[in-house]
C-alpha cells in the first residue's frame, strides 16, 4: 500500500471530522477506567470478629469473648478466634466475671465456628462478607484480583488478531458489549469460583476495549492528532473513569449493586457506532478501497475541504514484499536484542508491580478508602501531562530511572513514618503512585524506540506479557501486608530501585531515528556489548559506524 498519510493529507491536521473521532474515542477509555478497578471496593476487607450466637451469655462474656490482640503496639479484637464457646457458656451461667474472678488468657481458644460479624461502617456487603473470604480464606481475595489481570493476558493475546481480521470499530463495540455482560453477570455471581471465572472475560473484554480503540485512534486520526492521542488522551481519559469509581462506590455501597449499575453504564456507547467509523487504513489493506474512499470523503465534508477525484490509487494497492519473517525465536538468537529485552522485561514487571499495587492497595490504607482511591487517580492527571510535556526534551533513559527511582524510593520511605502521621505516609503514597504513572507512560514509548521495526510488535508483545505477570502478581505483594504491613512497600520499592538501575545499561532513543532492521538497532550498555565492541575496534571500525558494526558482527555468527 502507497502512503496514507500522503494520500490523506488533504485533510488536513485538525478538523471537526478529527476532533470528534479524538472526544469519542476517548470516552471509551473512561468505562476501562472505572471497570478496571472496581475490585478495590468490591474485594474490600471491613473489621470483623466472630460471631457470637444468640446463647445465654451475660453482658460481660459477651464482650470478652473476642480475645485481644496486639499489633504494632496496638490492642485489636481477634478477627480469626474466639474463646470456647462451651467454657463461656459454664462461666457465664456459674456467675464468674472476666478479668475478675477468670484469668482470660488461660481459656482455650476456637476458630469462628459460627461464622463472623462484619462492620456495616463503610461498606454494605463485599465478596468478602458475602463469602467470607478471611482468615482461612482471605488468599481468594488477591486470587480474584489476579483473575481480573489473567483475562488482560488471554485478552492481549487475542484482540489483535480480531481486530485484525474482523475490523477495529467491529472488535470495540463486541468488546463494549462483552464487558457489559460480563459485570451484569458478574454481580448474580453464586459463589466466588463463578466470580473469579466471570472475572476473566471482564478482563479479556476491557484489554480488548483498550487495545482496538487504541490502535482505532491511531489509524484514522491525524499526525497531529495521533501524537496527542497516544501521549495523554487515552491515559487521561482512564484516569478520568479511574477518579469517577470512588465517588459512584461511595453512593452504592453494596458490590452487587455497584457492579450493576457499572455494566449498565455501557449502554452510552451504543449511539457511538453511527459516528465512529472504521479505520480506512484497514479497509485498505483488505482491498475494500470502496470503503475506505467513502469514509475519507465524509472525513473531508466534514472538515470543510475538496477531496481529489482518486484517493487511493489501485497501483498503490499491492502485497507486501516477501522477506524474512521474524518470531519470537529472534529475540533469543540476538545477543543484544535478548540483553535488551531481559532489561525491558524486568522493567515492565517492575513498574506494573508497582502501579497496580499502590492502586489495589487504596482500600487498606488509613482514612477514607473512597478518598483515598480518589487521590490515588487524581495523581496520575499531573503525571500523564508531564510526561507528554518532557518526552518532547528530555533523554528517556534518564527520565525513566529518575521516575523509578523517585516511586521506589518513596514506598522505601514510608515503613520509617510514624502512625500518628498518616497524613505524611498518604502523601509519600500518592508521590510513589506519581512517579510509577510516569514510569508507565515513558516505557511505552522507550521500548517501541528500542526494537527495529521487524521485531517491534514481537518485541512489545513479550514485554506486554511481562507486565500482565507483574499485574498478576501484585494482589499477591499487597495480601502480604496481612502479615507485615510494611512488607509490600519493601518488596515494591526494593524491586523499582534495582529496575532503575538496570535501566541505565539501556542505549538512549531521544533524537535517534527508529530502527528499521537489527543491524540498525542500538547496542545495550554493558558486558553484552564489549566483546563485540573489542573486535569493531580492532578491525578499524570508526566511532559512527561502530553500532551497525556490532550488529552485523552479531548476524554473521548467527548466520554461520
Amino acid at each position: 500500500m502507497g502512503d496514507y498519510d500522503e494520500d490523506t493529507a488533504f485533510l488536513g491536521q485538525t478538523g471537526p471530522y478529527f476532533w470528534v473521532t479524538f472526544f469519542l474515542l476517548n470516552t471509551v477509555f473512561v468505562s476501562t477506567g472505572f471497570n478496571g478497578l472496581y475490585i478495590i471496593f468490591a474485594g474490600a476487607t471491613p473489621k470483623h470478629h466472630c460471631l457470637i450466637p444468640d446463647v445465654n451469655l451475660t453482658e460481660e462474656w459477651r464482650n470478652a469473648i473476642i480475645p485481644i490482640t496486639e499489633v504494632d503496639g496496638e490492642e485489636f479484637r481477634s478477627q480469626c478466634s474466639r474463646y470456647k464457646l462451651d467454657i463461656v457458656k459454664n462461666l457465664s451461667s456459674e456467675g464468674y466475671v472476666p478479668g475478675r474472678d477468670v484469668n482470660l488468657t488461660n481459656l482455650q481458644q476456637e476458630a469462628c465456628l459460627d461464622g463472623w460479624s462484619y462492620s456495616t461502617e463503610i461498606y454494605q456487603s463485599t465478596i468478602v462478607t458475602e463469602w467470607n473470604l478471611v482468615c482461612d480464606n482471605q488468599w481468594k481475595v488477591p486470587f480474584a484480583s489476579s483473575s481480573l489481570f489473567v483475562g488482560y493476558l488471554f485478552g492481549s493475546l487475542i484482540s489483535g488478531q480480531l481486530s485484525d481480521r474482523f475490523g477495529r470499530k467491529k472488535v470495540v463495540f463486541m468488546s463494549l458489549a462483552a464487558q457489559c455482560l460480563s459485570v451484569l453477570l458478574q454481580s448474580f455471581s453464586q459463589s466466588w469460583k463463578m466470580f473469579c471465572i466471570i472475572f476473566l472475560f471482564v478482563g479479556a473484554s476491557q484489554i480488548s476495549i483498550y487495545i482496538s480503540a487504541f490502535v482505532l485512534g491511531t489509524e484514522v486520526l491525524s499526525k497531529t492528532m495521533r501524537v496527542l492521542f497516544t501521549t495523554l488522551g487515552a491515559f487521561l481519559f482512564y484516569c478520568i473513569g479511574y477518579m469517577t469509581l470512588p465517588w459512584i462506590a461511595f453512593g452504592i455501597r453494596d458490590w452487587r449493586t455497584l457492579l450493576a449499575v457499572l455494566s449498565a453504564t455501557s449502554v452510552v456507547y451504543i449511539p457511538l457506532w453511527w459516528f465512529i467509523s472504521e479505520s480506512p487504513r484497514w479497509l485498505v489493506t483488505q482491498g475494500r478501497v470502496v470503503e475506505a474512499e467513502a469514509i475519507v470523503r465524509d472525513a473531508a465534508r466534514r472538515n470543510k475541504v475538496a477531496a481529489p477525484p482518486v484517493i487511493f490509487k489501485e497501483s498503490e494497492i499491492q502485497e507486501i514484499p516477501a522477506g524474512r519473517k521474524y518470531t519470537m525465536l529472534d529475540i533469543i538468537k540476538f545477543k543484544n536484542i535478548r540483553c535488551i529485552t531481559l532489561m525491558c522485561l524486568l522493567l515492565w514487571m517492575s513498574i506494573n508491580i508497582g502501579y497496580f499495587g499502590l492502586s489495589l492497595n487504596t482500600s487498606n490504607l488509613s482514612g477514607n478508602p473512597f478518598m483515598n482511591c480518589f487521590l490515588s487517580a487524581i495523581s496520575e492527571v499531573p503525571a500523564y501531562i508531564v510526561s507528554t510535556l518532557v518526552l518532547r526534551v528530555c533523554p528517556r533513559r534518564i527520565l525513566l530511572s529518575v521516575f523509578l527511582f523517585l516511586g521506589g524510593g518513596v514506598l522505601l520511605l514510608i515503613q520509617f513514618i510514624p502512625e500518628t502521621v498518616q497524613q505524611v505516609a498518604l502523601a509519600l503514597e500518592m508521590t510513589g503512585k506519581f512517579g510509577f504513572t510516569m514510569a508507565f507512560s515513558i516505557v511505552y514509548i522507550y521500548t517501541a524506540e528500542l526494537y527495529p521495526t521487524v521485531l517491534r510488535n514481537v518485541g512489545m508483545g513479550v514485554c506486554s506479557s511481562a507486565a500482565r505477570i507483574g499485574s498478576i502478581t501484585a494482589p499477591y505483594i499487597i495480601y502480604l501486608g496481612t502479615y507485615d504491613k510494611v512488607l509490600p512497600y519493601i518488596l515494591m520499592g526494593s524491586l523499582t530501585i534495582s529496575s532503575s538501575i538496570v535501566n541505565l545499561f539501556l542505549p538512549e532513543t531521544l533524537h535517534r531515528d527508529l530502527p528499521e532492521t537489527v543491524e540498525q538497532m542500538q547496542e545495550c550498555q554493558g558486558p553484552c556489548r564489549r566483546a563485540t565492541k573489542r573486535k569493531c575496534i580492532q578491525n578499524g571500525a570508526t566511532h559512527n559506524a561502530l553500532s551497525q558494526c556490532e550488529a552485523k558482527s552479531e548476524v554473521e555468527t548467527l548466520n554461520l
